[in-house]
């Protein structure tokens, strides 16, 4: 279960240096910030105090006031006037309109994908899940979450359509913050396994529609979590 915020923490130890980034000075600070908040470093409904934020990461407030306008308009943060700047509380209706976008894309890419797969994509999934697994056994949630990811980049790459993973980024910003809060809890990183093996299975057999209905369960889980979630952390969501 998530802690509320303390608002006593300090900012430098959910930074990490900005070596890790590439780009620009401005670029490197928005990547630092942006990851610190997807992947709850900084909770939903925190202020985010720039000064800290300056000192962690050695810089001048100009870029992280840009950083923070980007964030902005992306609506990971909200500024206030004379209140100051608040990481953005999750809004369960925003994710539920992400989770329809993101189901409606992936549905047709594996409608498009299933039929035609080729060997090579096969064997890449498979060793996606091997390490999937392996990740799971060491009980290391962050790589999970990452290889997951990376099956669905993969899953959505197969179609040959070079803008359709970033398209289905966008779309899913929100959610997939918000997932942050799903795979700690027991049992739902498993899970999750299983229903990624389902989709495999259905892609080996060259069975669209079966794929279908794998994909569209295994999407429509994450809302089947969070509304509990919203009702047990109102703290964290949008009244």
């Amino acid at each position: 279960m998530l802690q509320a915020p303390d608002p006593q923490r300090q900012d430098p130890i959910r930074l990490p240096s900005l070596d890790a980034f590439a780009g620009s000075l401005g670029q490197r600070v928005y990547q630092a910030l942006r990851g610190a908040i997807l992947s709850l470093a900084y909770r939903p409904g925190e202020i985010l105090r720039k000064p800290e934020i300056c000192a962690a990461l050695g810089v001048s407030r100009s870029p992280v006031a840009d950083a923070v306008a980007r964030l902005a308009s992306e609506g990971l943060v909200d500024v206030i006037p004379q209140a100051g700047t608040f990481v953005a509380r999750f809004s369960m209706p925003e994710i539920r309109e992400a989770a329809f976008l993101r189901e409606a894309i992936e549905v047709a890419a594996i409608e498009r994908v299933a039929p035609r797969i080729t060997d090579d994509q096969l064997t890449q999934l498979r060793r996606n899940i091997t390490v999937q697994a392996a990740l799971i056994a060491d009980g290391d949630t962050a790589g999970f979450y990452a290889q997951d990811g990376a099956m669905h980049e993969l899953l959505l790459s197969f179609t040959g359509f070079r803008k359709l993973a970033q398209v289905s980024d966008t779309a899913w910003l929100h959610v997939h913050r918000a997932r942050q809060l799903v795979l700690p809890v027991p049992g739902r990183a498993a899970a999750t396994l299983e229903e990624h093996r389902a989709i495999l299975a259905a892609l080996e057999a060259r069975d669209a529609e079966r794929a279908r209905v794998a994909v569209q369960h295994h999407l429509r889980q994450l809302i089947t979590y969070l509304e509990p979630l919203e009702r047990a952390r109102p703290d964290l969501f949008i009244a």
